[in-house]
């Protein structure tokens, strides 16, 4: 494996045979190397397409050389239709983005149109945005361990919706927090519950990925330990169809020391989950100090979690090929933090 930039001379070349800045663009986020001797066939098919169609195709061709490379977005405003956000990520300069595909704060919303699905999918692919780099978040209503049989089962019915709607709009991931005892189970009854409603909605959906977030620990709020984590991936019986989204901020707050404790920590998820189970990163700041069990996330570098944490894991090829995702609150500062955040990774691995 070598770490190289992206050659200007190269660069220049891409962008005279491309004719205009926009295929620049869609060129540099597709490519599959950067090969300055362009000695590669399905480089030399991208570095000859003259349309975004001809850079799709060349791109899905490639088989030799990989670029593994960070994937940065925000989550997104869907308001007015999910077809909204994929347009949404590419205003802030993401490769990567989440968004809600339903009201968040409703049981129940409308089905997914035909035409929305339709233009969410033709969007995605007129930004370069893949599935694979597309990390919805469930409603934070829903809470699959709960200890109450009403609760737990408009729960289960409100997940399988946000998998199935997943599934119509040709997504491969949905984020959710595992759940909450409530004070009125014990919280192994809860986590058992949780993998329970995981197994109960997979088998009756097809290609998605439950994705499960760690959580800070506030109140009742389960996932805050690895284990927890571990615990509910132990008893899920599709093991290909269950990952992991780590949040820097509850991680911090939940006791985890990213700041002093960097290598520590990764070390400690790979040992007690395995970071082949992640499938993203929620990329916050926080507001409270370290083990406080308090979720309040704050904009990169205004918070407790300083920015030489932020470059290293821009920098750390374990987290390649992920959605990695602002949750930050200032929404108009998220072109800057994406823009300084890829300025930070800007070196990249290729395989040979």
């Amino acid at each position: 494996m070598e770490r190289r930039h992206f050659d200007t001379p190269m660069a220049a070349k891409i962008l005279h045979y491309s004719e205009n800045r926009n295929l620049f663009t869609l060129f540099m986020k597709n490519a599959a190397c950067i090969f300055p001797d362009a000695a590669c066939k399905n480089c030399n098919d991208l570095l000859l397409a003259k349309d975004k169609n001809a850079i799709f195709a060349a791109n899905k061709k490639r088989n030799k050389h990989i670029i593994d490379m960070k994937y940065i977005g925000a989550h997104v405003s869907a308001s007015g239709g999910v077809e909204n956000a994929p347009v949404n990520a590419h205003a802030i300069g993401a490769n990567a983005f989440a968004l809600f595909t339903k009201n968040q704060r409703q049981w129940v919303s409308p089905p997914l149109t035909q035409k929305s699905i339709t233009l969410f999918k033709e969007r995605c692919e007129e930004y370069g945005f893949n599935p694979e780099h597309i990390l919805p978040h469930d409603s934070y209503l829903i809470n699959l361990g709960h200890p109450e049989e009403e609760g737990l089962e408009k729960s289960r019915a409100a997940f399988l919706d946000e998998m199935q709607r997943c599934e119509q709009l040709g997504l491969k991931l949905l984020n959710f927090h595992p759940g909450s005892h409530l004070n009125k189970i014990s919280p192994e009854a809860c986590l058992d519950r949780i993998a329970e409603s995981i197994n109960i909605t997979l088998a009756k959906t097809e290609g998605v990925t439950a994705v499960i977030e760690n959580t800070a620990g506030q109140g009742s709020n389960m996932g805050f330990s690895f284990y927890h984590l571990r615990h509910i991936i132990d008893r899920v019986e599709d093991k290909s169809r269950v990952g992991i989204c780590i949040d820097t901020c509850h991680t911090f707050t939940a006791g985890y020391n990213l700041v002093e404790e960097y290598d520590k920590v990764w070390d400690e998820l790979d040992e007690v989950v395995g970071l082949d189970y992640l499938r993203g990163i929620h990329l916050n700041d926080s507001k409270k100090p370290l083990a406080s069990h308090v979720d309040r996330h704050d904009s990169l570098g205004k918070g407790l979690i300083n920015q030489t944490f932020f470059s290293r894991l821009m920098r750390d090829p374990r987290f390649d090929n992920i959605p990695i995702i602002l949750e930050t609150p200032d929404e108009s500062l998220w072109a800057e933090e994406i823009a300084w955040l890829r300025a930070e990774s800007e070196t990249v691995n290729v395989k040979v």
